[in-house]
C-alpha cells in the first residue's frame, strides 16, 4: 500500500508537471498545424496511458520538439487530409508497441551519444527556424525549414514590431526567470502569462490563437486509400523510431535522478498504445518529456500515479480555462518555442566536443546538417553507421597496438628470458578478446612486416579468451600459410577446444605441425626456442 508521503509527492509532482506541460502542449500543438487543443489532448491521452502502462514510473509524456518536426511535416504534406495524418500516428503507435513486444528497447539505447546529440541539436535548430516568421507577427509558410528560410526575407519587410516585442519579452522571461521562483511558478508558465498580459496592453493587431473547443475530441477514422499507403508506412516508421529514441533517452535521465532502472520494452508498449489512441482522436502524439519529468521528480513524484495526475490536471484545465487560452498571441508561443529549441540543442556536448575524439564531433555536425536539411531517419542512419565505423577503427587500432607490444609484462620470468635470448628470432602475438574485422587485415600486414627479419618461429597466443569470427580465422590462416612459405614455424598456444575445432574446420591449421598445437604458452615458447637456436628450418611447407 502506498504511503501518505508518496501519495502527497505524486499528487504535488503531477500537478506541478501539469502546470509546466500546459504551455508546452499549447505551443507544440499550434506549431504542428493540428491546433493548440490537439497538443493538450495529446498530453492528456498519452500522458495518462503511458504512465499507467509504461515502464518508467516518474516519466511524464506528451508532445515534444522531435515529434513536432515530424507532425508539422505531415500536416504540411497533407494539409486537408486529417485521416492520413491520423493513420500515420495510429500506425506509429502500433509499431512502437511491436518494438516493445519484440524487446527492441535495448537496441534503441545503443544509438551513440554523438548521434543522439546531433539529431536533437538539429531538431532544436528546426524548432527555432520554424518560429522565426511567427515571431515577427506573420503567418508561417508550409513546407518546413527550407520554405521558412526562403520566405524569411520578404516576411522581415512586413515585420510586426508589437509581435516581435512580445516574443522577445516571452523569451527573456523564460530564460531569466529566477530558479528560486521556478519551484513555485514554472518559467514556461510565467513567460506565457507575462507575454499574454502584456499583449492586452498593446493597441496594434496581433495574431492570436483561435477559439479553443472545450468538449471531448471527435473520433478520427484512419485513411483506407491505398494510394497513401507508402507515405503512411514511411512516415509512421520515422515517427515510431524517433518517438522511441526520444522517450528512452528521457527515461535514462529519470533513472539517473531516481537511481532506478526503467523497463524499456514496457515503456515502448505504453508509449505505443498512448500514441495510437492519440491518433484515433486527432490529438498530437508525443514521447517522454524532459522538463516536466524533471519537475515531477523534484516535486516528489515517485510512482506512475504522478503521470496520471498530470494528465487529469490538464483535463480539468481544458474544461475550465480553454476560453482564456484564445487570448494567447502566436508571437508569445513562438518566443516560448525558441527558448525550448535552444534547450533541445545539446550545448554541453558542443562545449566539450573539442576535448573528445574529433571523429565523434564530425559525426555530430554531419547529423545536425542532415537533420535540418534532409530528414531525421537519414541523419540517424548515417550517424549510426559512421559512429560504428569510427568505433571499429579505434578498436582495431587498440588491438593492433596490443599485438605489436607482445604483452611482455604479462609473461613470467622464464617466458621473458626465452624471448630475450631469441633476440628477435621468435615473434609472440597475443590474441585477447574479440578480433575485429578492422584489425584482422592489419594484423596480417604487421606479421608480414616483422617476419622479414631473421625470424625462426611465430607463437600465436590464444590463452586470454580469444573470440574468433570469419575475418579473424581468415587472418590466422593467411599468417600460417605465408609463414610456412617462408619456412617459419607457427605454434598455437592456449587455444580452447572450440577454437581448435573452428580452426580445423576452416583449414587454418593445415600448415601447423600437430606437435605445435594444443600447447601452453610456455611450452610453445620453449619449443620455438629450440628451433631458433639451431637455425631457420630448411623445409618449406606449401
Amino acid at each position: 500500500m502506498m504511503s501518505q508521503t508518496k501519495l502527497r509527492g505524486d499528487i504535488l509532482g503531477g500537478i506541478t508537471a501539469g502546470v509546466v506541460a500546459l504551455p508546452l502542449a499549447l505551443a507544440f500543438g499550434e506549431a504542428s498545424g493540428l491546433g493548440p487543443i490537439a497538443g493538450v489532448w495529446g498530453a492528456i491521452i498519452l500522458g495518462f496511458l503511458a504512465a499507467a502502462i509504461g515502464g518508467t514510473p516518474t516519466l511524464i509524456s506528451g508532445p515534444t520538439g522531435p515529434i513536432l518536426i515530424v507532425i508539422a511535416g505531415l500536416v504540411a504534406a497533407r494539409p486537408d487530409q486529417p485521416a492520413v495524418v491520423a493513420s500515420v500516428v495510429i500506425l506509429a503507435g502500433i509499431l512502437q508497441t511491436v518494438f516493445g513486444f519484440l524487446r527492441l528497447g535495448k537496441y534503441i539505447n545503443l544509438v551513440p551519444y554523438s548521434v543522439v546529440a546531433g539529431f536533437m541539436s538539429g531538431i532544436g535548430l528546426i524548432v527555432i527556424v520554424l518560429q522565426l516568421i511567427p515571431l515577427i507577427g506573420q503567418e508561417a509558410p508550409r513546407g518546413g525549414t527550407l520554405a521558412t528560410l526562403t520566405a524569411l526575407p520578404s516576411a522581415v519587410e512586413q515585420i510586426n514590431a508589437y509581435a516581435l516585442g512580445l516574443g522577445v519579452l516571452t523569451f527573456a522571461v523564460a530564460t531569466f526567470w529566477p530558479k528560486s521562483l521556478s519551484k513555485f511558478f514554472p518559467a514556461a508558465l510565467a513567460a506565457l502569462l507575462v507575454g499574454t498580459v502584456a499583449s492586452l496592453l498593446v493597441s496594434g493587431a496581433l495574431p492570436r490563437l483561435d477559439e479553443i473547443p472545450t468538449g471531448f475530441p471527435d473520433l478520427v477514422l484512419p485513411s483506407l486509400d491505398m494510394s497513401d499507403a507508402i507515405f503512411i508506412v514511411q512516415s509512421a516508421l520515422v515517427l515510431a523510431a524517433l518517438g522511441s529514441i526520444d522517450t528512452l533517452v528521457t527515461s535514462l535521465i529519470a533513472d539517473r535522478m531516481t537511481q532506478t532502472r526503467h523497463q524499456s520494452n514496457k515503456e515502448l508498449v505504453g508509449q505505443g498504445i498512448g500514441n495510437a489512441v492519440c491518433g484515433l482522436f486527432g490529438a498530437m502524439p508525443g514521447s517522454g518529456t524532459t522538463t516536466p519529468t524533471v519537475v515531477n521528480i523534484r516535486s516528489g513524484g515517485a510512482t506512475r500515479l504522478s503521470g496520471m495526475v498530470h494528465a487529469l490536471f490538464l483535463l480539468a484545465v481544458v474544461f475550465l480555462l480553454a476560453p482564456l487560452a484564445a487570448q494567447i498571441p502566436l508571437a508569445v508561443l513562438a518566443g516560448l518555442l525558441v527558448r525550448i529549441g535552444l534547450n533541445i540543442i545539446d550545448l554541453d556536448y558542443l562545449r566539450n566536443a573539442l576535448r573528445g575524439p574529433r571523429w565523434d564531433l564530425s559525426v555530430m555536425v554531419l547529423v545536425v546538417g542532415l537533420t535540418v536539411f534532409v530528414d531525421l531517419i537519414t541523419a540517424v542512419g548515417v550517424g549510426v553507421v559512421l559512429s560504428a565505423l569510427g568505433f571499429v577503427k579505434r578498436l582495431a587500432d587498440a588491438q593492433i597496438a596490443n599485438f605489436e607490444s607482445g604483452k611482455l609484462a604479462a609473461l613470467d620470468a622464464e617466458e621473458q628470458a626465452i624471448l630475450k635470448d631469441a633476440n628477435g628470432r621468435i615473434l609472440l602475438f597475443d590474441f585477447a578478446g574479440p578480433l575485429s574485422f578492422g584489425a584482422a587485415a592489419d594484423l596480417v600486414h604487421i606479421v608480414r612486416r616483422r617476419s622479414k627479419r631473421e625470424v625462426r618461429a611465430i607463437v600465436l597466443d590464444f590463452s586470454r579468451k580469444f573470440f574468433a569470427d570469419r575475418s579473424a580465422v581468415q587472418a590466422i590462416q593467411t599468417i600460417v600459410s605465408e609463414s610456412a612459405a617462408q619456412g617459419i614455424e607457427v605454434f598455437f598456444a592456449g587455444a580452447s577446444p572450440d577454437l581448435t575445432e573452428l580452426l580445423a574446420k576452416m583449414e587454418a591449421d593445415i600448415h601447423v605441425d600437430a606437435e605445435h598445437r594444443d600447447l601452453s604458452r610456455r611450452e610453445a615458447l620453449a619449443r620455438a626456442s629450440k628451433l631458433a637456436s639451431v637455425g631457420r628450418a630448411a623445409r618449406l611447407k606449401i
